[in-house]
């Protein structure tokens, strides 16, 4: 099997934990970046052995993003896959949002994506193939109360994925990831989900009936790395079970 490296933002919890694990099953040697959860990273490490690194960087942050990428590429090689997948939340009325709700979104959501797709594309194009997926989010196509900051970042995302899949051509791909409700326990508290009757409520708006499971967002993962999607660019793959049909 060939040896092949991939990078995970976000990758130690969550649904970023599932897409990790997935791209070890596929054979990749991953690194997985994470902000502040030492301990999910220390889990990761300990359960796929020298397979996954944990890297903290903060992609928010332009210095760490440049050095990190020097250092992954002096000392493990060109990456085959990259994933941008580190997104936050702050969820604040529109009249009430501080530049500070707005920035950190921003910094996080869509410039982390940038940054770290410039600092990693040069070597992937001079291999003379990458593959890039950035992790959507569907209230970047419709929006939601309280979330202009998010919506506005995931909606950058989606017009980022083209311009890049544009400029990086035709060695290296880029496509955007959307997922739609998917069952973590970031999602059952923020959504309130504990509730039967909003949980019914949400389920009556999906024609699947259930929500999504990050597996779901991991299998769609493995087809746009794989070469059965090679000829898929610039794309977006909505994975949330027909709630939206866009």
């Amino acid at each position: 099997m060939v040896d092949r490296l991939a990078v995970v933002s976000g990758g130690t919890r969550g649904i970023g934990l599932t897409l990790t694990t997935r791209l070890v099953k596929l054979g990749y040697r991953v690194v997985a970046l994470y902000r502040g959860d030492e301990a999910a990273a220390e889990r990761l490490v300990a359960e796929h052995g020298d397979r996954v690194g944990a890297d903290r960087v903060d992609v928010a942050d332009p210095a760490a993003v440049t050095s990190w990428a020097h250092r992954l590429l002096a000392t493990r090689g060109t990456p085959s896959v990259l994933v941008n997948n580190a997104g936050v939340n702050v969820d604040r009325p529109f009249l009430e949002m501080s530049e500070e709700d707005w920035s950190t979104v921003l910094a996080t959501n869509l410039s982390g994506p940038f940054r770290l797709t410039r600092a990693l594309a040069p070597a992937m194009v001079a291999a003379g193939s990458g593959n890039v997926v950035n992790i959507g989010a569907t209230t970047g196509i419709r929006p939601r109360l309280d979330g202009a900051n998010y919506c506005a970042s995931k909606a950058g995302l989606l017009q980022l994925t083209k311009c890049l899949a544009l400029e990086l051509a035709p060695t290296v791909r880029v496509n955007c990831l959307i997922p739609g409700m998917t069952d973590t326990d970031e999602l059952r508290t923020r959504f309130r989900l504990d509730d039967p009757d909003r949980l019914a409520a949400v389920l009556a708006e999906i024609p699947r009936r259930r929500l999504g499971s990050p597996d779901d967002i991991a299998d769609a993962l493995e087809f746009l790395v794989s070469p059965n999607s090679g000829y898929l660019t610039g794309q977006k793959l909505i994975v949330d079970g027909g709630q939206f049909m866009w």
